[in-house]
C-alpha cells in the first residue's frame, strides 16, 4: 500500500487550503441591523428581553438600533454588556446616538449605534437635517477598524415612515451625496427598517426609487426575504444597502442575511416577538488587506498546487499497480 503513504501528505495539505484562505475574506467583523419595537423603560425593565437582546448586541462588532424610544435604555443595554459576566467580557461596547427624531413628542425616536472599541473606532458623525425630507433625518456614523479591508466606511441608520416609504427611499440618494461629502467617503452602506415591500412599496414603485434604478447601489436583502416575525406577514421590510463596488468588494459574498433568532438564541417566537416584529439583519466584511495580500501567493499558485497534487496522485497509483 505504498501509495497510501504516498497518498496521504497530499491529502492533508489540500484539506488544509480552505482554512488557510478563509481568513483572507472572512475577518470575522459583523454588522448588524435591528428594529427593537419601541425601545423604551418599560421593555428595558423586562429582564428576560434585555437579557435576549444583550445576547443578540454582543455577537457583533457594530449594531445598528432604530426605534430608541428613551436614551436610558441604552445605558442599561451598555450596563449589561460591560459587566464581567464571562460571555462578554473579551470586549467593552460604547454607543453613539442621534439626536430624538420624530413629528410628535409622543413619538420621538433614535438611531443608536453601539459597537466594540477594541476592534472598531467611531471617526465621525452626521446628521442630516433636510426639513421635510423624512419624518426621521437619517443619521450616519463613520467607522474605521484594522481588521476589515475597508479601513473606513460610513452606516447610514434610516427608518421610514410608512406611508411615506416609497418618496423616503428615493430622497435618500440626496442623503448620500450629502454623506459621502461630509466625510469625503463614498464607502456609505444604509441599514434600517425601509419598509420597502408589501403594501408599503410594489413592483412597480421601484422604477421610482433612485437606489434602484442606480446600479451602483447594491440591495444585499433581496425581495423575496422575510424580514418579520409574525406569522401574518412575508415582507422584506429591512434592508441594507451598498454604494459602490470597491465597497461591495471589501463584503464577504451572500453574508447579507436576516438573522433566526429563535434558532440561534433559543428564543420562542412569542418572545421574539415580545422584542420586535422585526428580525435582525447582519453582514460580514473582509479581512484586512495585509491578510488579503499575504494570502495572494498562496491563491494565486492553489491551481498549480492542485495540478502537482494530482500528478503525484496519478503516479503513486501506477507505481503501486
Amino acid at each position: 500500500m505504498r501509495w497510501r503513504s504516498t497518498l496521504l501528505p497530499v491529502v492533508f495539505l489540500l484539506s488544509l487550503l480552505p482554512l488557510m484562505t478563509r481568513g483572507a475574506t472572512n475577518s470575522g467583523f459583523k454588522i448588524c441591523s435591528y428594529k427593537v419595537q419601541k425601545f423604551n423603560k418599560a421593555k428595558a425593565s423586562n429582564f428576560r428581553l434585555m437579557h435576549s437582546l444583550t445576547k443578540i448586541v454582543s455577537r457583533y462588532d457594530i449594531t445598528v438600533l432604530q426605534d430608541v424610544m428613551d436614551p436610558a435604555v441604552i445605558k442599561s443595554l451598555l450596563a449589561a454588556l460591560n459587566s464581567q459576566a464571562d460571555r462578554y467580557e473579551e470586549f467593552t461596547y460604547e454607543s453613539v446616538s442621534s439626536k430624538s427624531l420624530g413629528n410628535s413628542p409622543d413619538s420621538m425616536q433614535q438611531y443608536v449605534f453601539v459597537y466594540r472599541t477594541q476592534t472598531v473606532n467611531v471617526s465621525g458623525q452626521f446628521q442630516y437635517d433636510k426639513k421635510q425630507a423624512f419624518v426621521r433625518n437619517p443619521f450616519a456614523v463613520e467607522f474605521q477598524s484594522k481588521k476589515t479591508a475597508i479601513k473606513k466606511f460610513v452606516l447610514v441608520a434610516f427608518l421610514a415612515e410608512p406611508k411615506q416609504a416609497v418618496q423616503e427611499m428615493n430622497r435618500l440618494y440626496d442623503v448620500f451625496l450629502a454623506v459621502s461629502k461630509n466625510f469625503d467617503n463614498r464607502h456609505v452602506m444604509f441599514v434600517g427598517d425601509f419598509h420597502a415591500g408589501c403594501a408599503y412599496m410594489t413592483r412597480q414603485d421601484k422604477k421610482k426609487i433612485k437606489l434602484f434604478t442606480n446600479t451602483s447601489f447594491s440591495w444585499l436583502i433581496g425581495d423575496k426575504m422575510d424580514t418579520t416575525s409574525t406569522e401574518e406577514t412575508h415582507c422584506p421590510y429591512d434592508r441594507m444597502v451598498v454604494f459602490g463596488e470597491p465597497f461591495l468588494k471589501g463584503i464577504v459574498p451572500f453574508s447579507g442575511k436576516v438573522v433566526n433568532i429563535a434558532r440561534d438564541f433559543k428564543l420562542t417566537m412569542s418572545k421574539v416577538r415580545d422584542l420586535s416584529s422585526n428580525l435582525p439583519l447582519e453582514v460580514y466584511l473582509k479581512g484586512s488587506a495585509p491578510l488579503l495580500k499575504a494570502t495572494a501567493p498562496l491563491l494565486k499558485a492553489t491551481p498549480l498546487l492542485i495540478l502537482a497534487s494530482a500528478s503525484v496522485i496519478v503516479q503513486s497509483f501506477l507505481s503501486a499497480l
